[in-house]
């Protein structure tokens, strides 16, 4: 599959007026209204395009698996900064299977890091994009300096598809830290939302914080002297860091059994300042 085919199909369907439900591993179907035209799945168009470790800066293709793209991340200590989530079938080591980097950008989600590195469309550099007309269209560049008038990259993010095919996407990339520790304490939601925002005012290396049944998770990334310094004034229980990684990722990917509840899962945005809800059902603070 290459570009020409996709602005072919969207052309044929402008002409037909036929809608076209637009899909990479399908890991994200949930999220959203109901879909309803004729599949476009762009897992076929799919590479790395170019990877500059030296210059922090990676162009992909959008039906590039997350799996595929961390791996050879892994290999330079390198990382997507806003930790996209994985859903359904993302670990599977099979090629053409699990969340994609355009439905990520599609879908405008971010993991628990958002809130201390940046949103998915911080680091969204550049874009092309097929647009409903089936012209092949480009945005910003490869660098931030790059973007001029509207900023259409970071515009198409968590569009879920509505304003074009996702072609090529251009990042911005960190290094990964090189340690990550993980504290525990037990204390009610009041008490934790006061320390996450008290926590949040002061110089620490934070780098996802967590609220769940009374126990809130902390997790500091950086260089090892400054998570050993914030370590030793915050207190709290270490938590290993198998199972620190094993949670983080749960909580990322909502494979926790808080999510697999049958009852509706509301997501409820408010200023981090804001007092306990007082919500009868089971919360999640992240």
């Amino acid at each position: 599959m290459d570009a020409t085919f996709i602005s072919e199909r969207v052309k044929q369907a402008l002409a037909t007026k036929t809608p076209l439900a637009i899909h990479g591993g399908n890991t994200k179907a949930f999220y959203g209204g109901v879909i309803v035209g004729e599949p476009l799945d762009v897992r076929p168009y799919t590479g790395i395009i170019e990877y500059e470790p030296k210059e922090l800066v990676l162009t992909v293709r959008a039906g590039t698996t997350l799996t595929e793209i961390e791996s050879v991340m892994d290999k330079a200590a390198q990382m997507l900064p806003f930790e996209p989530p994985h859903y359904g079938t993302s670990s599977s080591t099979v090629a053409g299977t699990g969340a994609t980097i355009g439905g990520t950008v599609a879908a405008g989600l971010s993991g628990p890091r958002r809130p201390y590195t940046g949103a998915v469309r911080d680091f969204v550099l550049g874009a092309r994009i097929i647009d409903g007309k089936g012209d092949d269209m480009r945005f910003g560049g490869r660098v931030i300096k790059n973007v001029a008038g509207y900023d259409v990259s970071r515009l198409v993010t968590g569009a879920l598809g509505t304003l074009g095919v996702l072609l090529d996407l251009s990042f911005k990339v960190l290094p990964k830290p090189a340690v990550d520790v993980t504290l525990r304490y037990e204390m009610n939601e009041a008490a934790a939302i006061r320390q996450f925002n008290e926590w949040a005012g002061k110089p620490l290396p934070i780098s996802a914080t967590s609220w769940h049944d009374g126990v809130a998770m902390l997790r500091l990334s950086g260089a090892s002297a400054g998570v050993k310094a914030a370590q030793l004034k915050l207190g709290g229980d270490i938590v290993d860091d198998v199972i620190a990684g094993t949670f983080w990722r749960a909580l990322r990917d909502q494979t926790e059994k808080f999510f697999s509840s049958a009852e509706p899962l509301w997501r409820v945005s408010v200023p981090p300042t804001s007092p306990p809800l007082a919500l009868t059902m089971p919360q999640w603070i992240e």
